[in-house]
């Protein structure tokens, strides 16, 4: 099927985000790093006009989709390859209850070309399910992996950054320029890989202490960490955590940001 021939039919909307991805040999790139294997517990979020859907359905008898766009699902539900090996789930990703798809001893790989609008709400979204989740593969927009994949010190890095590796392992894996999309669109994107780890590296005691320390550090990113702080934690604590108060939120660690969030969970009763 030529790639004229799916778009045949379908308008992309602009309310759910949608770019279709066309160009084969970034898809073939895309679909050798995901390697999907037969009896996995893949899930694609978002199919769209099936870019991904369609050679992950070559290498395995069975996987998931969801998808929010009723036509699109209803294409799916039709299609002479797929319509077989599918379960389609119709609704937003960012509601949904991924529990109902653990099977044991075969943990979720999740992959998905996804709009720019949720990418961010619908990662924490998935945080939240880790320990039932194998990998992630997702299609972003470059400068969300950018922030994904950040190190201290950078403009990039941010509350995403520290959530994000506080739960996975991050790894860029492809760039992707605006020319494989139709229509394309303004901005590069890229694809990575994130593999939740079996054991957290640096486990905190409440997250809601480490969003906490994270939204203030980053709301004020020029201030000192002490100033930053100041409402919760004076500098002799910061300094008997190893934290030097001069300096700014975005030059602390992981590490550090936790070591914050358990004295505040530690030392506050609320």
């Amino acid at each position: 099927m030529s790639s004229d021939q799916v778009h045949l039919g379908h308008r992309a909307r602009k309310r759910f985000g949608q770019n279709f991805l066309h160009d084969e040999y970034i898809i073939d790139n895309i679909v050798a790093s995901i390697n999907p294997k037969p009896g996995q517990n893949l899930v694609e979020i978002g199919p769209g006009l099936g870019a991904l859907t369609e050679p992950v359905g070559k290498q395995v008898d069975k996987f998931t989709v969801i998808e929010l766009d009723r036509d699109l699902a209803e294409r799916l539900r039709n299609h002479p390859d797929l319509s077989g090996k599918l379960t389609i789930h119709e609704g937003d990703a960012m509601r949904f209850d991924f529990t109902q798809l653990i099977r044991e001893n075969n943990k979720l790989r999740i992959f998905g070309n996804l709009p720019y609008n949720i990418s961010t709400p619908l990662m924490f979204h998935l945080f939240s399910f880790h320990q039932h989740i194998e990998d992630m593969h997702f299609m972003l927009q470059k400068e969300v992996v950018n922030r994904l994949a950040a190190g201290p010190g950078t403009k990039a890095y941010g509350r995403l950054t520290v959530m994000a590796q506080y739960y996975c392992k991050v790894m860029p894996v492809l760039e992707v320029p605006p020319s494989a999309f139709k229509p394309a669109p303004k901005v590069d994107s890229a694809v990575v890989r994130l593999s939740p780890y079996e054991t957290l590296p640096h486990p905190c005691t409440n997250l809601k202490w480490l969003d906490r320390v994270c939204r203030d550090g980053f709301n004020q990113r020029r201030k000192t960490v002490r100033n930053c702080f100041k409402a919760i934690m004076d500098a002799d604590t910061l300094e008997s955590l190893g934290i030097n108060p001069g300096s700014r939120p975005e030059n602390l660690t992981l590490e550090q940001f936790v070591s914050m969030a358990n004295w505040l969970d530690a030392n506050h009763s609320h």
